[in-house]
Formats: C-alpha cells, sequence, structure tokens
C-alpha cells in the first residue's frame, strides 16, 4: 500500500498523514462502540502496548454503516474508547468501508486482500488488516478473530523489520 497517499482526520480533528507510519507493521481496524465485538479494544490495546516501542502501529477506523452500532460523534467515540478501554492508539473518525462513499484506504484494501470467495465488501465491524513495513497486506482477518490470535503474525512481521 502507497500510505504516503492518504491524509484522513484523527477523532480530535487533527489530519494525519498516513506516511508517518511507514516503515511500521500496521493493523487496520474499523471499529464500533455497540457492536457484539466492541470488546476487542481490550485486546487490541493490550497488544499495542506490548509491541508499540517494536515498531507496531494499530489503526482504528470506527464505521456505522453494520446496524448503526456507531451511531455517535468524534467527542463520544473518543471519550467511549478511553472511558471503557483505556485506548491510546490513533483512532480516526468514522468513515464507510462500504459503497461509493467508502474511504479511499478502504477502497484499496478490499481490492488488495479480498474477502471470502474475493467479495470486495467488508463483512462486519472488526475486520483486520496486518500490514508488513514494506507497506505489503500480510492477511486479512475475519471480525471473530480475536486480537491475540494474531500475535503470532505480528510478531513475525515485526522480526522481518
Amino acid at each position: 500500500m502507497e500510505l504516503q497517499k492518504y491524509r484522513m482526520p484523527l477523532l480530535g480533528g487533527e489530519i494525519k498523514e498516513l506516511a508517518d507510519y511507514e516503515n511500521k507493521v500496521i493493523l487496520i481496524v474499523n471499529t464500533a462502540s455497540k457492536c457484539g465485538f466492541t470488546p476487542q479494544y481490550q485486546s487490541l490495546e493490550e497488544l499495542y502496548n506490548k509491541y508499540k516501542d517494536q515498531g507496531l502501529v494499530i489503526l482504528g477506523f470506527p464505521c456505522n454503516q453494520f446496524g448503526r452500532q456507531e451511531p455517535g460523534d468524534s467527542e463520544e467515540i473518543g471519550t467511549f474508547c478511553q472511558k471503557n478501554y483505556g485506548v491510546t492508539f490513533p483512532v480516526f473518525e468514522k468513515i464507510d468501508v462500504n459503497g461509493d462513499a467508502a474511504a479511499p484506504i478502504y477502497k484499496d484494501l478490499k481490492s488488495e486482500a479480498p474477502g471470502l470467495l474475493g467479495t470486495q465488501k467488508i463483512k462486519w465491524n472488526f475486520t483486520k488488516f496486518l500490514i508488513n513495513r514494506k507497506g505489503e497486506i500480510i492477511d486479512r482477518y475475519a471480525p471473530t478473530t480475536k486480537p491475540e490470535d494474531m500475535e503470532e503474525d505480528i510478531c513475525q512481521a515485526l522480526r522481518e523489520g
């Protein structure tokens, strides 16, 4: 992925150049505050804290396209993430991940790492993409895949630095 072509707003409104994450192992996740998988925030934060000094960054992208699971505004999302899960990894403004209005990064992620049977859609919140330091997508993980179950893949990507 060519990270330098993406500029996106963080929850606080600051525009973030994704090129700032080049040479990092990146885990991209579409998130939601009212989803059955929301408790994955805790495992994501644990992974981030455990490996951020070795080069892991987790990027959260709230999405409200799956049954109104992220109805809040940026302030509400940020407060929820901090209060309930102590999230310190970067969380961006709410985006669409499917359809004509899908964020360009998600259009590219889906194109480069299609889902089951080659689908170009994100099935549900907490779909995850692991990207190595060269910007190559290592794998796409289903919402049901717990973050801790990806730890071996993350460690391998960090070692391959």
